[in-house]
């Protein structure tokens, strides 16, 4: 499904507000076409890229720090300490704070974590937190819980979550986090619904979600975004991203 697209708004500081672009991404681990995935990074123009699957293994600081120097950011947190949820950055971004959260594993499962920090752009002071969510239920809504109280002991008025649910909007999972939190794609749709997969997108398992007084002015995956080309969304990873543009207010 495609949403009329008209226009996503730039970054931009105003008096009481700041608007904000986010991006989601699960770039499985930078197997597929890096120059394709720095590429649509750039097109985004992100405040904030919310990274799944990040390198995680040998030398992946180093892959990190590329990474974000392709797509003309700056490495914040996560990677390896996290099991993959990874945050990058423009430089309008000052961070606050950085933490790296590994959650409860269940035996033989995968290690799941998040990695969250606490930046400042323009005047708005806002907590961010990257997710990569379990594929099996009953661990994916712990999890989905986990990031629930997380959000809701940070000491800052606003936050944005995001990442790769591995859940749909009707899973138990995702249903949690929207009845808690406002799903950015349902409450703005723009550009395209689906992230998965690029070559037969079908479903939505990868999303944006923000707390209580962040408007969200679109959401969704940026087809049609100038220099977004679909080759390279189809090249880049096997997820398409996930844009939102948010107005977040000023605050302390």
């Amino acid at each position: 499904m495609v949403a009329e697209r008209p226009g996503l708004p730039a970054s931009g500081t105003e008096e009481d507000s700041a608007i904000v672009r986010v991006l989601s991404y699960n770039i499985r681990s930078l197997r597929d076409d890096r120059a394709a995935l720095a590429r649509v990074i750039r097109a985004c123009a992100p405040d904030l890229v919310l990274i799944q699957e990040a390198p995680r293994f040998f030398r992946w600081r180093k892959a990190a720090e590329r990474l974000a120097r392709s797509c003309g950011l700056v490495y914040v947190t996560g990677g390896g300490t996290t099991a993959g949820p990874m945050v990058l950055s423009s430089l309008r971004a000052q961070v606050e704070r950085t933490e790296d959260i590994l959650l409860p594993r269940t035996p033989g499962l995968h290690q799941r974590g998040f990695a969250t920090a606490v930046v400042r752009i323009g005047g708005a002071r806002l907590g961010v937190l990257s997710c990569h969510l379990s594929l099996a239920a009953q661990e994916r809504y712990a999890q989905a819980g986990l990031l629930l109280e997380r959000l809701a002991r940070w000491d800052v008025p606003y936050a944005v979550a995001a990442g790769d649910l591995n859940d749909r909007p009707r899973g138990r999972s995702f249903r949690r986090l929207a009845g808690a939190l406002t799903d950015a794609w349902a409450a703005k749709p723009w550009g395209g619904e689906y992230t998965s997969t690029p070559d037969d997108p079908h479903q939505r398992i990868d999303a944006v979600f923000t707390t209580d007084g962040i408007e969200v002015l679109g959401c969704g995956v940026p087809h049609g975004l100038p220099g977004v080309r679909e080759a390279d969304l189809r090249a880049a990873s096997d997820h398409l991203p996930v844009l939102a543009a948010l107005r977040v207010p000023a605050g302390a």
